[in-house]
């Protein structure tokens, strides 16, 4: 590529990543051979801001797309959540005769993950094992969480078990496919097994085993495991984190503990924990803490429509009819 080429494209690159597509595309038009790698660069600007349909159609305009250009526009429409336009465009990308990559894989492997596409997701699998593509941490985690995802986790943890090298990724896989699939102690196993192993910890990886401690009620071991973030490892706990822990004693019904957790904890609750809270004191019929929680969800303007919904419903469950209707 020629130094006037390559500051052309990186002109595309910075123009893109600040939303200035009319300049981008007047670089982009101005280039005396728009090739398949400009093309590429003007197609991902536009998926990274969200532009599907401007990015299909320079997409379309590319007379000979390179396994490059099929994998971003793929990878475009799984980040902007067209799932199945992504395996469509598979399709096509097979019948054109270009070969995928690890990354093209991993892309697909992740839309029929969202999609709860096992069938796919299996046939995907064997596409790999024909081709002879290597299946490294990075496929290997993407396989793992596409069974999980799917609910085959013994087939995620069978290909676990089998995969040749492991990093924190494949173990987070591994671990919040067990809590997804209500396996708490098999969450945990593998938490401490990598810990075992000298794998460090992610923030991910604690989303993932509080989740499983949630599920399965262990409040003990969620605490345990709540406060090594910090103390062991230095990592700072997340609001998803004191989610996990204010879920877990509101399913185990420990709500005013769950109330008080929230009122001291180190970050701004949002609604989704309030919303936990008030859910659990529906459950637990515990009507005058829910109450309560409502009305700060009220006060702080952080109510949405189910908040109202679940304040209604802690209204009909406690027999509060008068309230309900106002």
């Amino acid at each position: 590529m020629s130094s006037d080429r390559f500051v052309r494209v990186k002109l595309m690159e910075l123009y893109g990543k600040c939303g200035e597509f009319n300049d981008a595309k007047k670089v982009f038009d101005e280039m005396p051979q728009r090739d398949v790698v400009a093309s590429t660069v003007m197609i991902s600007c536009y998926l990274d801001h969200g532009l599907v349909s401007k990015a299909i159609d320079e997409f379309r305009l590319v007379s000979t797309k390179d396994n490059v250009c099929w994998t971003a526009m793929i990878d475009g429409l799984v980040r902007n959540g067209e799932m199945n336009y992504a395996l469509e465009l598979f399709r096509e990308m097979q019948m054109a005769g270009v070969k995928p990559n690890e990354v093209t894989i991993v892309c697909l492997l992740s839309a029929c993950a969202q999609l709860g596409a096992l069938e796919l997701g299996k046939w995907v699998h064997s596409y790999v094992e024909m081709y002879n593509i290597e299946v490294d941490h990075i496929v290997g985690s993407a396989l793992v969480n596409m069974y999980s995802r799917c609910g085959d986790i013994d087939e995620a943890a069978s290909l676990f078990e089998d995969l040749k090298a492991r990093d924190v990724t494949t173990y987070n896989s591994m671990i919040v496919g067990y809590a997804l699939n209500g396996k708490s102690i098999e969450a945990i196993k593998i938490f401490q097994r990598m810990k075992h192993e000298g794998v460090k910890p992610t923030s991910i990886t604690f989303s993932g085993v509080l989740n499983a401690c949630s599920h399965g009620g262990l409040v003990d071991i969620g605490f345990d495991i709540f406060e090594s973030m910090e103390t062991e490892y230095g990592i700072e706990r997340r609001i998803e984190h004191y989610g996990c822990m204010v879920d877990l004693l509101g399913r185990v019904g420990r709500l005013q503990e769950a109330y008080d957790f929230i009122q001291k904890g180190n970050i701004a609750p949002d609604n989704i924990i309030w919303g936990s809270l008030l859910s659990a004191c529906r459950i637990h019929k515990n009507f005058e803490l829910g109450e309560r929680v409502a009305k700060i969800l009220l006060e702080y303007g952080a109510a949405d429509s189910g908040t109202y919904i679940l304040l209604s419903n802690v209204y009909a469950s406690g027999g509060n009819l008068r309230k309900q209707h106002k």
